[in-house]
């Protein structure tokens, strides 16, 4: 495969940050630039390689021992919070569900 030539753009960052409801200035946007250009190769490279007769993982989890280096963790029921006393603490509910602002205006 050849190296990956699409560049992220300063126009592309700004259109994110303003979806994500950031303010970047002018010293960010460039950093954030670079990141995500330095992103784009990275994955590029990675592209590059053979992986021929790796069998894909749907989760890391497949790995079992390998992925901690030990025993996975067992599963442990333990008690949660009630309703009622999450509720108390919430800065606004009905109740039953937490209130939120609404977010998609546009």
């Amino acid at each position: 495969m050849g190296r990956m030539s699409a560049r992220v753009t300063v126009e592309e960052v700004e259109r994110v940050a303003e979806l994500a409801h950031l303010e970047l200035s002018r010293e960010e946007t460039g950093r954030m630039l670079q990141d995500l250009n330095a992103i784009l190769e990275y994955v590029a490279e990675l592209n590059e390689l053979d992986t021929t007769g790796v069998a894909p993982l749907a989760q890391v989890g497949e790995l079992g021992d390998m992925a901690s280096g030990g025993a996975v963790r067992p599963d442990a029921v333990e008690p949660s919070l009630s309703r009622a006393a999450v509720m108390q603490r919430a800065p606004e509910t009905d109740g039953a569900f937490f209130k939120v602002p609404k977010v998609i205006e546009r």
